[in-house]
This record gives C-alpha cells, sequence and structure tokens, in this order.
C-alpha cells in the first residue's frame, strides 16, 4: 500500500470513539474502498459490542490530517437511531462542539420496529 498524496493511507480518513455505560473506551477507523465500506462510527460501535459494552452512551468521529469532529452521515444516524435510540452524538455545530440525542439529530428516522410484519 502506497502513501495517498495528503500524507494519509487513503483509506482510513476517519476515527471514531465510543464511551460505554460501564466507563470503558472503544476506538474504531473507517475504511474506504469504492465499493462502499463501514463508517467510523459503525466500527467503533461494532468493537464495543465486540468487547462486551451493551449500552453506549457516547459517540464521536473525527477527521484525519486535524479535520476535527465531523458530524454522521445519514446511514450511521439511522443506524445508531435503530439500536441505540438513547446514543448522545458530538457534533460540531456553529456555536462548537455540543453533544445531542440521536433522536435530535434524526427526528423523522424510519421506524424499522414499526415496520415490521
Amino acid at each position: 500500500m502506497t502513501d495517498a498524496p495528503d500524507g494519509g493511507d487513503g483509506m482510513h480518513t476517519m476515527g471514531a470513539g465510543v464511551l460505554a455505560a460501564d466507563g470503558t473506551m472503544h476506538a474504531g477507523v473507517n475504511f474506504c474502498h469504492f465499493t462502499g465500506g463501514p463508517c467510523a462510527e459503525l466500527v467503533a460501535l461494532g468493537a464495543a459490542r465486540a468487547a462486551g459494552a451493551v449500552d453506549p452512551q457516547v459517540v464521536v468521529a473525527v477527521g484525519n490530517q486535524g479535520r476535527g469532529i465531523k458530524n454522521p452521515c445519514g446511514r450511521c444516524r439511522q443506524v445508531m437511531a435503530d439500536s441505540y435510540p438513547r446514543l448522545r452524538v458530538i457534533v460540531q455545530t456553529p456555536a462548537g462542539a455540543r453533544s445531542i440525542a440521536i433522536g435530535e439529530l434524526l427526528p423523522w428516522s424510519f421506524d424499522w420496529v414499526a415496520e415490521q410484519a
């Protein structure tokens, strides 16, 4: 694998951290590929669950190269809302970083459970 022009590896451009209810921290990175790939938030949530954390409290994502806090994409918002409806997400706002409930971040999300026959 060769380095990307920006000095990174071009495959891992985002990192995320999850704080679980038991106080443990779990990390993840995204995996960029032309076919898609998992976002850092979902990798971190998966790592938390694999380590036995069943009640994640807060998630945050940051960009490489000093890009700071990055707000989650729509897919991540929906997965987080479906899987962890009490989760808080640290987002970047015009007034600075803020912790908000996933329901506030995705107020009109698709209700997968309600759609099951």
